[in-house]
């Protein structure tokens, strides 16, 4: 086996986790981020930023660094990069594994509409609706048909041009705990939420919130994705690369 680096597909709070737990095993850990957060928190080992260039440049990349293992800990719904870990890791015959969240499920008490797309989530808001578009910047261009609709968009980094949408409010936070999501939502007066099924616990509070508020959700289901090579958890992933290489 190598002793080259892993390289870990990050961005997401569990990528930040599973960097520190490697290190710490003394494992030489490289991660790698699409660079759309202005200011990511510190994360443990290496990083860089940007894309590689599609599967070619990520192929590239891994034959260079002489990558160990490639591990895909990026966004349920970040499905170009994931597809393109996929191709990467067969081509060069790097060991490959997916850490992916579990998806959230109703529970009593919630008021969900399930749909397929970004379109759909446009099409089913009701009109003279208060919506908080709980998506990230490059996912809001859709609504910005449906001027009959109040928008409270949610964002960490401001949008770099200026948003299309008729009639929206801009807020620059990231979610709080269920009693802050409970009184933002109070306070703005909405009466809908978009977001998509990003599951995990980070952003969940503001679902709580809305089950006990009896407001409904608009909930974009995630895209179907190859199940082969994935895991649910972090220790998950500690115990594959356990399997992998032994003790470090």
């Amino acid at each position: 086996m190598s002793n080259g680096p892993i390289l870990i597909l990050g961005g997401t709070a569990e990528a930040s986790k599973l960097a520190s737990r490697l290190a710490a095993q003394g494992h030489r850990v490289i991660s790698s981020l699409a660079g759309r957060t202005l200011n990511p928190a510190t994360l443990k080992g290496e990083v860089r930023i940007g894309g590689f260039g599609g599967a070619r440049g990520l192929i590239a990349y891994i034959v260079k660094q002489e990558i160990s293992l490639l591990i895909d800990a990026t966004h349920p719904f970040a499905t170009q990069i994931s597809d393109n870990a996929i191709l990467a890791a067969a081509s060069t015959k790097t060991p490959f594994v997916r850490l992916e969240r579990p998806a959230w499920h109703t529970k009593p008490g919630d008021s969900w509409s399930i749909v397929a797309s970004l379109e759909d989530a446009v099409s089913l808001i009701p009109a003279k609706a208060r919506v908080l578009l709980a998506l990230g910047r490059q996912h809001i261009a859709p609504f910005s048909r449906r001027g009959d609709v109040h928008f409270v968009v949610r964002m960490i980094d401001p949008p770099e041009a200026p948003l299309d949408l008729v009639d929206f409010e801009l807020e620059l936070s990231k979610p709080g705990k269920v009693d802050d999501e409970t009184a933002f939502l109070t306070t703005k007066r909405l009466t809908h939420i978009v977001c998509r099924n990003s599951g995990g616990t980070a952003s969940y509070t503001k679902i709580k919130a809305a089950r006990d508020l009896g407001i409904p959700v608009i909930m974009i289901d995630r895209p179907h994705r190859p199940s082969t090579h994935s895991v649910a958890d972090i220790e998950s992933v500690i115990l594959f690369v356990d399997k992998l290489f032994g003790s470090v």
